[in-house]
């Protein structure tokens, strides 16, 4: 199933946004290696702040990350390595367009940085781990974005300007990281030569990320992933916003009833409980987007889109006991202040 969709703007009220610690901007290196999401403080200024592990969607739940700040009423920024290399016994991560896109559909500020510190982790031959952002870079940034005037699309396309040159910088200190450590990389000339496809322009750069969200998208689609507890069918969703940029995105499940459009993003847990609260947040991040969708077509006939967030949990699960869990309420007060249906294995909660 393939749906095409439209977003014009964004209204959604966050409930479940977890209480911000505040910190200095002195102690900014402090608050990143303590805190997911935070509050800075900067003279009289305030700016909330996320930062993503690895430019990947699927790693250490950034949404849940992004979500955290969403409540906050000033700006909201995340901070994305351009790249991310575990060395070569572990993953390797390029940031990708579409990342950027939804955070400029979110309203929440982006900024492109890198890693220059890491250690050795022990458990594998060439492998690091405890990677470190260039603080000095980040506090530079963000003494730029408190000052600026414009959208986070606006921001957003001028922090893609510069991505040449923070691949670049990225690259040298993951040199550096390799030779301290005594650890092999990926391939630094498929790195070069990704980084230097971004560096030729933006466009360019546009184009490499759209083909390969596409690609994923694709995959996806096909691919159930074993956490997953989904009954329906999975079907891509591309969305244009009001410059007419595309977006690309998968739906865990769409199952159409009358002129009705059931969009079903699945979370699931094998145990008893319900899933993680990341889990859920995760979800609520993709229910921001599934509310604000217009113009809903399959085959160029219109629907009616009901966002659905799913929870699923393993057998002995007792719907019963749902009152013992203070974040369903909240869950509930969210669903229905934000016009999405909040699904409990096969039962409806209102």
């Amino acid at each position: 199933m393939d749906i095409f969709a439209e977003i014009k703007g964004i209204r959604y009220k966050p409930l479940l946004c977890r209480r911000l610690n505040v910190f200095s901007f002195d102690n900014m290196d402090i608050a990143l290696q303590k805190e997911a999401s935070f509050i800075l403080k900067i003279d009289e200024k305030e700016i909330a702040v996320s930062w993503w592990v690895s430019p990947k969607r699927t790693r250490s739940y950034p949404y849940a990350r992004v979500y955290d700040t969403l409540e906050f009423p000033g700006k909201k920024v995340t901070i994305i390595p351009i790249m991310k290399d575990e060395g070569k016994d572990g993953d390797r991560d390029f940031l990708q367009w579409d990342t950027v896109s939804l955070m400029s559909l979110l309203g929440v500020y982006v900024i492109i940085s890198y890693y220059v510190d890491a250690s050795k982790n022990p458990n594998f031959k060439n492998k690091i781990t405890n990677q470190k952002f260039d603080v000095d870079h980040v506090k530079e940034e963000i003494s730029k974005l408190l000052y600026y005037q414009s959208d986070a699309l606006h921001w957003n396309l001028l922090q893609l300007d510069n991505v040449g040159e923070i691949g670049k910088r990225a690259l040298e200190h993951y040199k550096n990281i390799s030779r301290r450590l005594g650890v092999e990389m990926h391939s630094w000339e498929s790195a070069e030569k990704r980084i230097m496809k971004i560096l030729k322009d933006k466009k360019d750069f546009m184009k490499l990320s759209r083909q390969l969200a596409e690609k994923a998208q694709k995959r996806e689609r096909v691919t159930i992933q074993p956490k997953e507890h989904l009954t329906g069918i999975k079907a891509t969703l591309t969305i244009k916003n009001y410059l007419g940029g595309l977006y690309y995105f998968t739906c865990d499940e769409a199952e159409i009833h009358g002129d009705n459009l059931y969009l079903i993003e699945g979370k699931h847990t094998k145990g008893k409980e319900l899933p993680s609260l990341e889990d859920i947040k995760d979800g609520l991040l993709k229910m921001i987007l599934l509310t604000n969708l217009e113009n809903v077509q399959i085959e160029k006939r219109n629907y009616n889109p009901i966002p659905i967030l799913k929870l699923t949990t393993a057998k002995g699960f007792d719907i019963a006991h749902l009152k013992k869990y203070e974040i369903i309420n909240l869950l509930k007060e969210e669903a229905r202040a934000n016009s999405f249906k909040l699904l409990i294995n096969d039962k409806f909660i209102d």
